[in-house]
């Protein structure tokens, strides 16, 4: 029997801490653990290493240091982004036209992270007119569609960068143009983007970029859990959804977790530092893996465009069978892998973003991500290859699906003769 190993291909749900990163950190979890907020040595230390962290969170997508708020993670930084500008768009029309019942308009994608689906529901039930964007079958939404859905109305453009699903990326800077043409013209238009799966795995340039507000979340840039920042470019209004204190330049009240911002600033300096390198070896072991999938097992299907995409994600539906038992079986031989966004997990309805893409109920349910790291290796992608070949032949032999489809081949056969 071949030997069980760990292999761990779910990087996009979260990355292993960096041992750098953590021993950055550690000091401040013990001796350095001063309030930032304090006037007194301590806090000012911890105060210093909240700056730092803020200038190398800067300095890995192109902005200012000020331009950085610390916050939780990625959900709330959309959290932020969406309900801060749409609250502050709404306090403007209230100033300017009275208790005006009319809200606004909002454009998004279908395809976006479940944070921003469910911001984007429940401004719809408030009144606010969402528009929601197909992506078509290679997973990219198209610049005149942005284009064609702008109204008078519109406040807020919110288009993720890269797809936490299928790898996608999307138009960002084709839309941020279009959004600074249309502020040229006097529009009072924001453009907020979802960058939380393409930070440290391709180069990010807010200028370039144009977007007004962007999200990140360290713990997909090997750094621990629980730290995220949202940048908010200078002159962008938006009210904050944490009140109760004076931090992050009031725009999230609370004492700052300072152990997680230093980690986070840490991270963010070594992967701006390695970004070139760790970006061609997870595109090489993806490669690797895509090559070797179709020669060893038949009927997949690669979700999303094959060429504009993230360097390190593959998407594949298998057919005939779910890929929750796919998901448990390669567990239990040592895989890890997701059928979804992490944030998703515990459903079992479809993946609304394979969905998106026009495939079936069957593919989308069959649906795999596998997502690489800086510290893979190609003998592990060759085990799981071997894995998965082997997984996927025994769950077709028990799969109702694929013993339907015999019989509708069967039939077909009998039918054509």
């Amino acid at each position: 029997m071949a030997e069980t190993r760990k292999v761990y291909l779910d990087h996009s749900a979260t990355t292993p801490s960096d041992p750098r990163v953590v021993e950055a950190m550690l000091p401040y979890l013990t001796e350095k653990f001063g309030n930032a907020s304090s006037v007194h040595s301590f806090g000012q230390e911890a105060r210093a290493a909240v700056d730092r962290a803020r200038r190398e969170v800067a300095a890995l997508i192109g902005a200012r240091a000020n331009e950085i708020v610390f916050v939780s993670g990625g959900t709330e930084a959309n959290n932020l982004a969406l309900r801060g500008i749409t609250d502050a768009s709404q306090t403007r029309k209230n100033l300017s036209n009275g208790s005006s019942t009319k809200k606004g308009h909002v454009i998004t994608t279908s395809i976006e992270h479940s944070s921003v689906r469910g911001i984007s529901d429940e401004l719809e039930k408030r009144g606010w007119d969402i528009t929601r964007l197909p992506a078509y079958e290679e997973g990219i939404v198209r610049i005149e569609d942005v284009r064609a859905a702008l109204s008078s109305d519109t406040v807020l453009i919110s288009v993720m960068l890269a797809n936490n699903e299928i790898g996608t990326l999307q138009p960002i800077s084709e839309i941020g143009a279009l959004v600074r043409e249309e502020r040229s013209q006097g529009r009072q238009l924001w453009f907020h983007c979802d960058a939380v799966q393409a930070a440290g795995r391709i180069p990010l340039d807010t200028e370039a970029l144009g977007c007004d507000l962007l999200s990140l979340s360290a713990h997909k840039l090997y750094a621990p859990k629980g730290t995220g920042a949202l940048f908010v470019r200078r002159g962008v209004r938006l009210v904050s959804q944490n009140v109760g204190g004076h931090q992050e330049r009031e725009k999230r009240a609370g004492t700052e977790g300072v152990p997680g911002i230093v980690a986070f600033g840490m991270a963010a300096k070594l992967a701006r530092e390695e970004l070139a390198e760790r970006s061609e070896h997870e595109r090489q072991l993806r490669d690797r893996f895509e090559a070797g999938v179709p020669e060893r097992i038949e009927d997949v299907v690669f979700n999303g465009d094959r060429a504009r995409r993230l360097p390190n994600l593959s998407n594949i539906s298998f057919r005939f069978i779910e890929g929750e038992g796919l998901l448990i079986s390669l567990d239990l031989q040592g895989v890890a892998v997701s059928t979804g966004s992490a944030c998703s997990s515990g459903t079992l309805e479809p993946s609304p973003v394979i969905q998106a893409l026009g495939r079936n109920d069957e593919l989308a349910r069959g649906a795999i991500r596998f997502s690489f790291g800086k510290d893979n290796t190609a003998e592990e992608v060759d085990y799981v290859l071997e894995v998965l070949a082997r997984v996927v032949e025994k769950l077709r032999q028990v799969s109702p699906l694929n013993k339907v489809s015999s019989m509708t081949k069967i039939a077909e056969g009998l039918h054509s003769r």
